[in-house]
């Protein structure tokens, strides 16, 4: 009966998403990005993800006033609404670099690399719109192997991912040891894998992150080793409304390390550092709402 419930929850809930996106779809590109940006601004400072963004802001911002951070806060919110409401879109938006709303640069940097035919282990984290990021980068590389966290509701996980394959994107490895194999499996082929690496990932490693402890996923990293991959930065910014710059930066520099172990969390430190700085140039543009740290420094905050 339970298992049945579930998946009676599932369908309801794959029927809803289905309406908004319909709905949303309706409205036009620049107007739902408009009215998420307006739904989640009153929406968001009332659920609980607020606190633990305000936490996350006190953390990495010390120094910052009150005002300072209800001011980031707001831009935040409104950041968030706007992926949201621009989600429905991103099968009809142009993703070459040659459309209005997507440009692109740095692709040299990633097309020399690919030249010499190493693997390519690409990098980046949730900001601005990420989902723009991933379909950029599945329609640059075809066949790119893009590491996600699954959605729990399966049917609706399903759409996402056959909205990435429909943008280029042919192979998908869930997080987890299933993931790893499929991630070993496009390394040892040669083929570019991308992935965010910015969550928290309990069973991955510690590396300091804006000078505190943060486990952090290291599969990505530790397979990049072993496979002399280049590890290439990848980050998006909105520069307004539903419009977005996606940059391919300089490959990181190989760790100096030579202990493995070492040099997995050299490595890491280094991807860490890469989205510090992204989170300092577009602070509002960050994903804040999940628990980047030590769960003792959330409970001492009450969130």
């Amino acid at each position: 009966m339970t298992t049945m419930m579930k998946r009676a929850g599932w369908r309801t809930e794959a029927a809803l998403f289905d309406g908004y996106e319909a709905v949303m779809r309706a409205t036009g590109l620049e107007r739902s990005s408009d009215a998420g940006a307006a739904i989640l601004g009153r929406v968001g400072p009332r659920i609980r993800p607020h606190q633990i963004a305000r936490r996350n802001m006190e953390l990495v911002f010390p120094d910052a006033s009150t005002r300072d951070i209800d001011g980031l806060l707001a831009a935040m919110w409104d950041n968030l609404g706007r992926v949201a409401g621009e989600l429905p879109h991103l099968p009809r938006l142009d993703l070459t670099g040659q459309g209005e709303h997507v440009r692109i640069e740095g692709l040299d940097i990633l097309r020399a690399i690919q030249r010499e035919g190493r693997p390519i282990l690409l990098f980046g984290g949730h900001f601005a719109n990420w989902e723009v990021l991933v379909g950029t980068v599945a329609t640059q590389i075809p066949g790119c192997c893009l590491v996600y966290r699954h959605v729990n509701n399966p049917h609706i996980d399903a759409r996402l991912r056959g909205r990435r394959a429909a943008m280029g994107g042919s192979t998908f490895a869930p997080k987890g040891d299933a993931g790893a194999r499929i991630i070993l499996k496009s390394m040892q082929e040669a083929r570019p894998v991308a992935m965010m690496v910015d969550q928290k990932m309990n069973d991955g490693i510690e590396a300091p992150f804006f000078g505190m402890p943060a486990m952090c996923a290291s599969g990505g990293a530790r397979m990049a080793l072993r496979y002399d991959a280049a590890m290439i930065p990848m980050s998006i910014a909105r520069t307004q409304g539903p419009n977005f710059i996606v940059r391919i930066h300089e490959p990181l520099d190989p760790p100096v390390a030579t202990d493995r172990n070492a040099a997995v969390t050299e490595a890491m430190t280094a991807m860490n550092r890469f989205i510090e700085e992204q989170i300092l140039a577009t602070p509002a543009q960050w994903f804040w709402v999940h628990r980047r740290f030590a769960k003792d420094l959330y409970r001492k905050s009450a969130v």
